[in-house]
Formats: C-alpha cells, sequence, structure tokens
C-alpha cells in the first residue's frame, strides 16, 4: 500500500491509497482510492488484467468500491481493415487510438488486412495511445491529437504507428528498421528529452537511413536547444528537419523552444483542431502540434513527385519559408511557413 496525503495549513484535505500486488517477479498496480478529509471517497479505480498479466483495463469504481461498469481500454486488439492507400507515414510517438473511426481506414495495412505498426514499450502490434509513466490508474494521452493533424492536413496518406520504446530506447534502432521495411520516407517523431544517451541509438539508425525524412519537434521548455540541448532535435542529422510552434502572426509562441542552428521552421502551432484520445474536438498548442502539419506537408509533396530524394524533399519545404516577423535575430535557422496547407505540391 502507497498512502499520499495533501494538507492545506495544518488541515488534512485529501488522501490517496494505492494498492499493488506483487506478481509476474513485479509490482503490479490494481486499485487507487481518493479519500476527501472526512474519509469518504471521491474517486476510486481498478486495474484489470488478463490470463497473461497484462493490463486490459482501468474500471471506475463507485463509493462502495464496486465496479460501476465503465471501463477505459488499455490494449485492445485492432480491428481490422484494408489499406485504402496513400504515402505512409511514420509516427512515433505514445501510439494512437485506433477504435475511432477517423484512425481505423487511414492506417497502413498488409494484405491480411493487419496493420502495419508495432508498440515497442509492450513488444505487440498493438500500438494503443497509453503513457503510464506518471500513473497507471491516469494515463496520459499524446499520439492520437497529433495525427489526428497529420491525416486532416494529409489526405493523401496513411499512418504507421510506433508506440515508443520507453523502457529501453536502444530499441529505436528496431522502430527506424521497421518504418524502412514498411516502405516509410517520412517519419513524424513529436517527442524528445535532455539525455543524448537516449538517442545515440535513434541517431545511428537515422544516419543509415537516409531515405526517410525525420520530422521532429523542437520542445515547449521554452529554451534555446541550441545552448540547452533536446534530442532528438538538437541531433546533426542531413535527414532531419526540427520544427517549433508560432502564433498567427510568426511570432514564436510562448514556451515554445527555439534555436538558430538547431531548428529548421516555425510553423502555426497554437490552438490548432484536434481529435483526442476520447474521439472528442478539441484544439491543442505546442511544437508537438506543429511538426504533424510540416510532416503532412511533406506527404502533400511526396505524393504530387514520388521520386523526390529526402534532400530534395527537405529542400523544397525549407524553400517555402519566410522570415519571421519579429525584431532581432531570427529564432530558427530557415523561417516561417505561414500555413502549410497553401501548399500541395
Amino acid at each position: 500500500l502507497v498512502f499520499i496525503g495533501k494538507n492545506i495549513g495544518s488541515q488534512f484535505e485529501r488522501l490517496e491509497i494505492r494498492a499493488s500486488v506483487w506478481a509476474h517477479k513485479q509490482a503490479r498496480p490494481v486499485m487507487m482510492v481518493r479519500l476527501d478529509n472526512a474519509c469518504n471517497v471521491v474517486l476510486a479505480r481498478a486495474i484489470e488484467y488478463d490470463v497473461e498479466g497484462f493490463a486490459k483495463s482501468i474500471v471506475q469504481l463507485n463509493n462502495n468500491l464496486n465496479v460501476t461498469g465503465t471501463r477505459e481500454p488499455l490494449d485492445p486488439p485492432v480491428p481490422k481493415g484494408q489499406d485504402h492507400g496513400g504515402v505512409p507515414v511514420a509516427h512515433i510517438d505514445s501510439g494512437i487510438n485506433y477504435l475511432l473511426p477517423e484512425f481505423r481506414n487511414r492506417l497502413a495495412r498488409d494484405e491480411n488486412g493487419h496493420i502495419r505498426g508495432w508498440d515497442f514499450w509492450d513488444n505487440d502490434p498493438r500500438p494503443f495511445d497509453i503513457n503510464i509513466v506518471s500513473s497507471p490508474f491516469f494515463p496520459l494521452h499524446h499520439g492520437t491529437a497529433v495525427a489526428s493533424i497529420l491525416l486532416r492536413e494529409a489526405p493523401a496518406s496513411k499512418l504507421v504507428p510506433y508506440r515508443y520504446p520507453r523502457p529501453d530506447m536502444s530499441l529505436m534502432a528496431e522502430v527506424i528498421k521497421a518504418s524502412a521495411t514498411a516502405g516509410v520516407r517520412i517519419a513524424l517523431v513529436p517527442m524528445g528529452s535532455s539525455h543524448k544517451n537516449d538517442w545515440i541509438a535513434f541517431q545511428t539508425a537515422a544516419r543509415q537511413h537516409a531515405e526517410i525524412l525525420f520530422v521532429v519537434s523542437a520542445g515547449n521548455n521554452g529554451r534555446n536547444i541550441d545552448v540547452t540541448p533536446l534530442f532528438p532535435a538538437s541531433l546533426t542529422l542531413d535527414n532531419i528537419l526540427v520544427v517549433t510552434s508560432s502564433d498567427d502572426f510568426g511570432r514564436l509562441a510562448h514556451g515554445s523552444n527555439w534555436g538558430a542552428e538547431s531548428v529548421d521552421l516555425m510553423v502555426p502551432g497554437e490552438q490548432i483542431k484536434i481529435i483526442d484520445h476520447r474521439g472528442a474536438k478539441g484544439r491543442a498548442s505546442g511544437a508537438s502540434f506543429a511538426a504533424p502539419r510540416v510532416a503532412a506537408l511533406a506527404a502533400r509533396l511526396l505524393a504530387q513527385n514520388p521520386s523526390q530524394t529526402t534532400a530534395e524533399l527537405k529542400a523544397a519545404i525549407l524553400q517555402l519559408a519566410a522570415k519571421p516577423r519579429v525584431r532581432g535575430q531570427n529564432p530558427v535557422k530557415a523561417g516561417w511557413i505561414p500555413n502549410p496547407t497553401d501548399h500541395s505540391g
């Protein structure tokens, strides 16, 4: 049992109890209960596991800790379907919610209807959009919203989703190898960290697969990554495009990273329309939501001219950049693309 309390001054406000059991040589979280200062249950959740010991779903519990029937899937099977064609784009992220109809028919698939993609975190063919690093009871979702932008702005594209290998980042080499095997020429990487060692395998593999253009987000730490690097954005690779977020007037967005050497482009990435993990329409902001706009642009250009080399594709995108509308030194190398959807090849 883990007890997590919160006080306001000398007053006890809230207590959270998390229970785990030891199974398969690890502590397996099974239930969390949140109590108010009168010890009344205000929130309770449990995790269900399948016969093989994998987390299957999160269930809501009522005040008596009985199951309400509301379940959130954690690793559902991918529905079968057909490949409807288009430019394949690898999406290396927290996965996607492939149960949503907006995604089901936009997935790259093999001749048997199985998706081309993989969960390198769980090592299975179900790259579902789940990030449990902060809490297994309140998983975060990122990839679905990002992918929704790519698919909307590049109608002639199809998605090859890869859930990134959070426990072992050396597997990034396998992610890139799988992307190449799937015929990918564009890979979207809306993620990063300050630990360069985590990205050595990525750097080596990306350099070996010059046929793939990697569109990478610059991050949202509000810093100059020329001075304080973020990876993979700060890696020196010929086949990488680093993108940060601007407002609609060509100014660096609040909180977005920049770098006159490390960051190639700014594009509007604030209050961008998305479809979230629940299938709800909303808006999101940041470099992660600017990068898919450039990946979509790359997919449209490649659809128009499939024989383009990676260098030619990258150059064609950079040529569209204008000088940002800011005073003083430019915050990025090439400039600003006011509206990537204006350019279709």
